[in-house]
C-alpha cells in the first residue's frame, strides 16, 4: 500500500512526508476495519464503507489511505502538536497519534454515539487509548483540548463554522474537504489574524458532514422530459421557470479547440469555471427517464451552467488517432448560440492563462467582513463565511 503512495505522479504523492509515511507502515490499518478482507483494507485508492442510514445512503466510512496521507501532509503534523480530527474512525487518527508522537495529544469528535464507539473500541484495542473520543456535533469544535495546532476534517463540508477558526492557535492549521459550487476539494489552510489563507487545494470526495451545518444542494429538474437535474449549491437561479422551454430548443454544439490528454488532471478547470462562469452547476440524469435529449459523458457529473432561459454543459470527443480529448459545449434555449460562446470562451480562458499553473488562492473570511472590504473580486457567501477565489494574473 505505501509502496503505491509513494509512486511518482500519486495524487497529493508531494505532501507524503518521511513522518506521514511511517505512520502509514506503523499502523495495521485492517485492525481498525473488521469488516473488510485484507485487499480492501489496503487497497491504495479505495474507502471502505462502514454504515448506512435508514435510506441505505451512506454516512461514514474510513477514507483511502491515499486521500488520508494527502491530507496529514497537507496539515504539515510536527511531533508534540494538539490535534482535533472532526469525523471518527478510528484508523486515521491512529496514524495522527502516531505523528505528534506521545508529546502530542489527539481529540476526535463525531456527532453518531455508534461511530465513536466503534472509535473509542477500536483505538484501544490498536493500543491508541491515548486519543480522547468525543460524541458531539463538530460544528462547535471540542473546547476541551483547544487550542488546536491542527483541525483535520474528515468529512465533506459546505461551510468552515467560526469554532474551527476560533479553536485554531495562531497561524495554525486547517485541512478541510470544502465544497464550493458543487466541487470538493481538500484545502489545506493556514490561520492568519481571524481569516484563512489556502495552502493547497486537491481533487478528494467525502461523506458529507451531518448536524447543525448541515447544507443540501437546491435540485432544479428541468421541464419537458424530467431527466435533467441541475445541482446548485448556491445561487440557484431566482426565476427557474424562464428554463422551462430550453430543452424543446435545437441543441447547439460548439467545440472549443481545447484538447487535454486522457490523463491530464484537469481539476483547475472545474475549479475555473466554478468560479468565473455565472450560472454554474452541477448537471446529472435520470437514467429512468433518459430520452438522449443531452448527451453529457457521464450521466453521473457533468459541468453545467444555465443564464436567463439558457443551459450549457460541457462535453468531450475523443481526437481520432490520439490519446486526447476535445472539450466542447452542448447548450439549449432561445439565445444559446450566445451561451455556448460565453461558456466556451471560458474554457479557452483556463487554457491561456491557467492550465498547468498552481490554481486560485482561496481565503475565507468570517460573513461579518462587508463583502466591499474583501480585496477579491470571486466571492461565494455561505452561512458563516465568504470564501473567495484570486487565481494568477497571465
Amino acid at each position: 500500500m505505501v509502496a503505491e503512495l509513494c509512486r511518482p505522479g500519486t495524487v497529493g504523492g508531494e505532501f507524503l512526508s518521511p513522518r506521514v509515511e511511517q505512520a502509514l507502515r506503523t499502523v495495521p490499518r485492517h485492525l481498525f476495519i473488521p469488516e473488510a478482507d485484507l485487499e480492501q483494507a489496503y487497497a491504495p485508492f479505495s474507502p471502505v464503507m462502514t454504515k448506512r442510514d435508514e435510506e441505505q445512503g451512506y454516512v461514514s466510512s474510513v477514507s483511502a489511505p491515499q486521500i488520508q496521507a494527502m491530507m496529514l501532509g497537507q496539515a504539515d503534523l510536527r511531533p508534540g502538536q494538539r490535534v482535533l480530527e472532526v469525523g471518527s474512525g478510528g484508523y486515521n487518527a491512529a496514524l495522527i497519534a502516531e505523528v505528534v508522537g506521545p508529546e502530542g495529544e489527539v481529540t476526535t469528535v463525531d456527532i453518531d454515539p455508534d461511530i465513536t464507539a466503534r472509535a473509542r473500541e477500536l483505538l484501544a484495542a490498536g493500543g491508541y487509548d491515548r486519543v480522547r473520543v468525543v460524541t458531539a456535533d463538530a460544528a462547535q469544535g471540542v473546547e476541551e483540548g483547544a487550542s488546536y495546532d491542527a483541525i483535520i476534517v474528515t468529512a465533506g463540508a459546505w461551510d468552515v463554522p467560526p469554532a474551527w477558526i476560533e479553536q485554531l492557535t495562531e497561524g495554525g492549521r486547517l485541512v478541510v474537504p470544502l465544497r464550493v459550487r458543487g466541487l470538493t476539494r481538500s484545502i489545506g489552510f493556514v490561520e492568519h489574524d481571524g481569516s484563512l489563507h489556502s495552502t493547497s487545494a486537491l481533487m478528494c470526495g467525502f461523506v458529507p458532514m451531518r448536524g447543525a451545518d448541515d447544507h443540501r444542494e437546491t435540485l432544479l429538474r428541468l421541464r419537458g422530459t424530467g431527466e435533467i437535474v441541475l445541482s446548485f449549491d448556491e445561487e440557484a437561479p431566482e426565476e427557474p421557470h424562464l428554463l422551462d422551454h430550453a430543452v424543446r430548443t435545437p441543441r447547439v454544439e460548439l467545440w472549443t479547440g481545447v484538447r487535454v490528454t486522457l490523463r491530464e488532471l484537469i481539476d483547475t478547470l472545474q475549479l475555473y469555471l466554478a468560479t468565473t462562469l455565472p450560472g454554474f452547476c452541477v448537471m446529472t440524469v435520470d437514467p429512468a427517464l433518459d430520452t438522449g435529449t443531452v448527451a453529457p459523458n457521464s450521466t453521473r457529473f457533468a459541468m453545467a451552467a444555465v443564464e436567463g432561459g439558457d443551459f450549457a454543459y460541457l462535453v468531450t470527443r475523443r481526437v481520432e488517432g490520439e490519446e486526447l480529448v476535445e472539450y466542447g459545449v452542448h447548450a439549449f434555449g432561445p439565445t444559446a448560440e450566445e451561451f455556448a460562446e460565453r461558456v466556451g470562451l471560458r474554457v479557452r480562458e483556463w487554457d491561456r492563462d491557467q492550465r498547468g499553473g498552481p490554481g486560485p488562492e482561496i481565503r475565507v473570511y468570517p460573513v461579518s467582513v462587508p463583502v466591499d472590504r474583501l480585496p477579491e473580486d470571486l466571492v461565494v457567501t455561505k452561512r458563516h463565511t465568504h470564501v473567495t477565489f484570486s487565481w494568477p494574473t497571465p
